[in-house]
This record gives C-alpha cells, sequence and structure tokens, in this order.
C-alpha cells in the first residue's frame, strides 16, 4: 500500500475557529486535498483559539509570538498583517517576535515530524521563514509558495526585493494566482517553467449558485475588507449620481476593516447614510444569500499609494457563482475573471462618473444584467470551481520531485 505524502501548510490566514469570519481559501484549499495528503498546518495564534486541534480532519497548530492578549498582528477586522501595521505603526513591534515565534515553531515541527513538502502561502513571511527552517533543521524538503499579491505588490524596497528574489531561488515551484501576477514573478527572476498560475477556488456547484428567481429592487452589494486597494468610496461617491435616476436605490457594504469610520463619514456627508448598509463582517454561510438578493455587486478596487492591489478577485467568482450583474475596475486581476460586456463590465479605476453609468445602465436594464450573469457563470464554473482548482495543485504537488 502505498504512504500518502505529509504536507506542512505554512499561512498566516486560517480560521481561528470554526465559522470564523476571516477568508477561509488556505483552510478551504487544505480541506480538499486532504483527500489526496496528510496535512498539517502552522498558522499564528490569537486570543482565545487552541493551540492545538483537529479542524475537520486536519492538524492545526497555532504558534505563540508574544503574550497571549497582544497577539493579533494577523486576523481580525483590520485586515492582514500589512494593512495593519500600516494603520498602527505600533504593530511593527510585533513582526520581530512574529517572525521568531513561526521561524522557531517550524523548525522544532521539522525535527518532529517527516514531510514531503511544504507549502508556504505567502512569500513573506512565510515563504523567507520555510527557506530558513529548512536550511537550520537540515532537512531536504521541497517548498511550493504561493504568493496571494500582497506580499507581492504591497511589499517595497531593495532588501524585501532581494527576500523575494532569494526565496523564489529557493523554491522548486511558485504558483500566483493570476496572469499579471506571473508577469510580476518573472520581472523578480523567476524561470518560467517554476511559475504556475493557479488561482484560489470556490464551490459553485453547491454554495455559490443562482437563486431559483431574482427580484429587482435597485440593490446593489459590495463584498470585501475596508481597506485602501477595494477602492470602496468611489462607489460611495457615485452613490448620489445614482440615486438621481433610482432614488430607491441601496448599497449593502459586507466587510469590516480600518477604513470603516473615514467610509461611514463619507456616507454621512454626503447625505446618503440611508441608503449605505454597513453589514460588518459577515459570516461565509451567509455570503451566498447576500448576492443573490442583490441587482448588481461592484468590485470598485485601485492601486493603492503604496502599489498594493488585489491579486485574485475570489469574491467576484462568487458573485458571477450566483449569476450577478458584476462592475469592476480595469485592474489586470479582474481581466483574469471580467470579458467586459461578456461576463460582467469593466469600468476606468477612480473613475466615480463612469462607474455610476455603467451601474444606473444595469439597473435600467435588469434583463442585460441577467444575461451578462449566465454568461459569467459559466465562465467562471469553467475554470474557478474547486474541483479544478484541486487537481491542479495536486498535479503540482505531484510533479514535485522529493
Amino acid at each position: 500500500m502505498k504512504c500518502r505524502k505529509r504536507l506542512l501548510v505554512l499561512a498566516s490566514t486560517f480560521p481561528r475557529w470554526k465559522d470564523d469570519t476571516d477568508p477561509p481559501f488556505v483552510y478551504e484549499l487544505s480541506l480538499r486535498l486532504k483527500k489526496h495528503y496528510d496535512i498539517h498546518v502552522l498558522a499564528p495564534h490569537y486570543p482565545g483559539a487552541a493551540i492545538e486541534e483537529q479542524l475537520a480532519g486536519l492538524q492545526v497548530t497555532r504558534f505563540r509570538y508574544f503574550l497571549a492578549p497582544w497577539e493579533r498582528l494577523a486576523y481580525g477586522t483590520g485586515g492582514g498583517i500589512l494593512a495593519k501595521v500600516k494603520r498602527s505603526p505600533g504593530y511593527y513591534g510585533l513582526i520581530p517576535f512574529f517572525f521568531a515565534g513561526e521561524l522557531i515553531s517550524t523548525i522544532r515541527i521539522l525535527r518532529r515530524y517527516r514531510y514531503d513538502l511544504i507549502h508556504a502561502h505567502w512569500l513573506i513571511p512565510q515563504g523567507l521563514i520555510a527557506v530558513i527552517a529548512i536550511f537550520l533543521s537540515n532537512r531536504r524538503i521541497p517548498l511550493l509558495c504561493t504568493s496571494h499579491g500582497g506580499d507581492l505588490y504591497g511589499l517595497k524596497g531593495r532588501l524585501l526585493t532581494r527576500l523575494k528574489k532569494w526565496i523564489i531561488a529557493n523554491s522548486e515551484a511558485l504558483t500566483v494566482v493570476s496572469r499579471s501576477m506571473r508577469e510580476e514573478v518573472k520581472r523578480l527572476g523567476a524561470d518560467h517553467e517554476k511559475v504556475h498560475v493557479i488561482p484560489m477556488g470556490t464551490d459553485l456547484k453547491n454554495r455559490f449558485v443562482p437563486p431559483e428567481t431574482r427580484q429587482n429592487k435597485d440593490s446593489l452589494l459590495f463584498v470585501g475588507r475596508l481597506v485602501e486597494k477595494k477602492g470602496l468610496r468611489y462607489l460611495i461617491d457615485a452613490l448620489p449620481l445614482i440615486l438621481k435616476k433610482h432614488p430607491q436605490a441601496s448599497l449593502r457594504i459586507a466587510g469590516d476593516g480600518p477604513e470603516k469610520g473615514n467610509l461611514q463619514s463619507q456616507s454621512k456627508k454626503l447625505g446618503i447614510s440611508d441608503h449605505v448598509r454597513f453589514l460588518g463582517a459577515v459570516k461565509n454561510e451567509f455570503l451566498p444569500a447576500l448576492y443573490q438578493t442583490s441587482d448588481v455587486v461592484v468590485f470598485p478596487s485601485v492601486i493603492a499609494n503604496d502599489g498594493d492591489r488585489e491579486g485574485f478577485g475570489l469574491v467576484l467568482v462568487e458573485a458571477l457563482g450566483c449569476e450577478c450583474a458584476t462592475v469592476v475596475t480595469d485592474l489586470p486581476a479582474m481581466k483574469d475573471i471580467i470579458i467586459d460586456g461578456k461576463t460582467g463590465f469593466i469600468v476606468p479605476q477612480k473613475n466615480v462618473q463612469k462607474l455610476a453609468e455603467k451601474i444606473i445602465s444595469l439597473l435600467d436594464d435588469p434583463e442585460m444584467g441577467r444575461s451578462v450573469g449566465k454568461k459569467g457563470r459559466r465562465f467562471v464554473i469553467e475554470r474557478y470551481d474547486w474541483d479544478r482548482i484541486v487537481r491542479q495543485h495536486a498535479a503540482l504537488i505531484e510533479s514535485i520531485p522529493r
């Protein structure tokens, strides 16, 4: 009987407990890969989370890096690590402890167990930690790194660029979640054969499915973290223009983050607070119902001032799975998913007038939105359903020599 391979997964975003509201994509991928492999996940600790547990058949270890009440560098409403340190520079003081805690835990685990491969999500810090830990633990273990975008676009500077090049050079394979990211890592010197475009997936057959009927109530929806690169301020600026033509229109905002206060103040200043609902962080199980009861879903993403941008629009895939009419901005990651006028609609980023005009046209013509939504679902179900994505990951893992 052939022994199952054992994988060590390093991540900084992973459910802290059942029904966590943080993005579950690493968990969802690991959960499906456990059909083929034994999976051990190492993730940061958070107050109230278990240090060791079995989560849906996954072995999970959460490393300690500071006094428990302060272990809040990852997770939560402030967004990821990068977003938190930008908003509150005091978090910088936790970074050396975080790095040391994860490195020590990784070395201990490598010395205690046998693994056939390490899968590090994000080049920095997980990829960097994996390279160092493999060397210090004197283990010959192949490394697969996945970049999700923030680590590639948001971490700039000569030192960080050199580190990314070093990590890529010491990885057996690298996956990125969009074609534009592939070009970016190639500019960092990655060999063409080493880089694979494999996005994260979602359940488009059982969860993110269209409703039996869709009633038109001029309902707009935004889903995502409330951070600069999501561009929500431009959608709020567009809403007064939309209300002139559709006075009953409303905008639901599903997500939380450091920009929430500013966005609420913006809504009040524009006099549209009665038309905007901030739902906060929404549990993943409730997201399909939000999409299914929305006429238009809008993702007005932008390139942030520091260069950070979307790596891949997974929430956009979810919306298309529910046959929603979608409006997005002209970022390369969005163009992987949206064919303008066929699977959705593209407008220039930060252009409030064009954004409002496109949304108004869809509210004027619900049939056009439904037609494009149907084409969008056919497009994503062929490319982004978890069954396909897991097969791609498994094939890549099998191709990496031990």
